[in-house]
């Protein structure tokens, strides 16, 4: 069928020598048959076809003894000789289809952390592997685009709006940039973070968007699914799908950036790429949607990885002691006071609850007001209502103590 991509029937027939025709690492391995041994080590290193960083050609000449300029010769000519190979068609005829197709269907530009990711996700190599083995995959990758299939795909790096990405040979990036640039100045305009869900629906709307929209219409027959698997969000995976260009340009786009719990931003708001402790506190509690205790905010920075940096449980403690945007609300819980949290212990709350009231009210209606505010035990508030100097009953409903002069019904 025509309709049926190559990747399709891959997947479908799921046979092993099918599947491994995705596998840049025994793709290469075989094409590097073809030269020396000291080009295959010089290619090697150059590349970080060894899961090592890449090497400088001056410390690749000294482990040949040769001068910089002569590793630079050796690497130019070894990949030249894999260019020229007779049967290197039939080791990549697989691969540069469907890579040719995934970049089709994303527009024409994917970011490389974005393609190598979904080609990696596709090829055998990725079963059961570990990160260290998925990122030389991905350098394998990289090395067969830029060297070997350089007459169809582009590497390009440092532009104005986008991150360093692929593209199609043919593609033009001008209505990419300016739909990246129009989206970033509307979340700036808007000030605040959306989800996949909003993000897409505001790129929709926009004018650029709009004026290229047949542009940004492809073929969607690539299921790419299976890749957005995440413990700390749901995404719209089906979404994507159908929307694949709008979704490379929110990848590709330097300024705009996916925080760990999924939602969209620029790159530099705390909320999106959070600085300290504090920013780190207050994204967990903000997702969480309800008060945590200090204990599990700390386990939880730690299982989402914003960074190296291990959060302990006295640290976040401090944090949410000295900064009021955090407000106690039962033993070593805490909440935010966008959440409606004012500070205080149970009878500062019952006090102030009254007082809002502007009439005294019955037992039942102050626990349950008092625990919308605080997470303690109804034993707690009864005890606390019982504090004759601050409360006193009235038709069997609580008021404040007549003590209190400035305080009245």
């Amino acid at each position: 069928m025509e309709n049926i991509s190559i990747l399709d029937q891959i997947i479908s027939n799921r046979k092993a020598e099918e599947v491994a025709s995705l596998d840049a690492v025994k793709i290469i391995n075989n094409l590097f048959g073809e030269l020396s041994d000291r080009e295959r080590d010089v290619l090697v290193r150059r590349h970080g076809l060894h899961g090592d960083e890449k090497e400088t050609l001056e410390s690749i000449g000294s482990a040949h003894s040769l001068t910089r300029e002569r590793i630079r010769q050796i690497e130019t000519s070894s990949v030249k000789k894999l260019q020229l190979l007779k049967n290197l068609d039939e080791y990549v005829n697989s691969l540069k289809k469907v890579i040719y197709q995934l970049l089709e269907e994303h527009g024409g530009l994917m970011e490389k952390e974005y393609l190598l990711e979904l080609l990696v996700s596709f090829s055998a190599s990725n079963v059961n592997t570990e990160d260290r083995d998925q990122t030389v995959h991905k350098n394998y990758l990289n090395f067969l685009i830029t060297k070997l299939l350089h007459n169809e795909f582009e590497e390009i790096i440092n532009l104005k709006h986008f991150k360093d990405s692929y593209k199609l040979k043919h593609q033009t990036l001008d209505h990419m940039e300016e739909l990246a640039e129009e989206l970033l100045e509307k979340i700036k305009e808007f000030k605040r973070i959306h989800t996949t869900e909003s993000i897409i629906k505001l790129a929709r709307d926009l004018a650029s968007y709009k004026k290229h929209e047949e542009k940004l219409k492809t073929e969607n027959t690539v299921d790419i699914s299976h890749i957005f698997s995440s413990d700390h969000f749901q995404e719209a995976a089906e979404l994507i799908n159908n929307h694949k260009p709008l979704y490379s340009i929110l990848k590709a786009a330097k300024r705009i950036e996916q925080n760990n719990f999924g939602h969209w931003g620029v790159n530099n708001w705390r909320e999106i790429k959070p600085k300290t402790i504090n920013d780190k506190i207050y994204l967990v509690l903000k997702n969480h949607g309800k008060p945590m205790h200090f204990s599990k905010i700390a386990d939880r920075i730690n299982e989402v990885s914003f960074d190296n940096k291990i959060a302990n449980a006295a640290t976040v403690h401090n944090e949410l002691i000295l900064d009021n945007k955090y407000v106690l609300v039962g033993r070593g819980l805490y909440g935010l006071k966008d959440w409606g949290y004012k500070s205080g212990n149970v009878i500062d709350v019952i006090e102030e609850i009254l007082e809002e009231a502007g009439r005294p009210l019955t037992r039942e209606e102050l626990i349950e007001r008092v625990l919308e505010r605080r997470l303690v035990k109804k034993a707690t508030i009864i005890l606390a209502l019982m504090n004759k100097d601050k409360f006193y009953r009235v038709e069997g409903k609580y008021a404040m103590s007549k003590k209190d002069e400035n305080r009245s019904f």
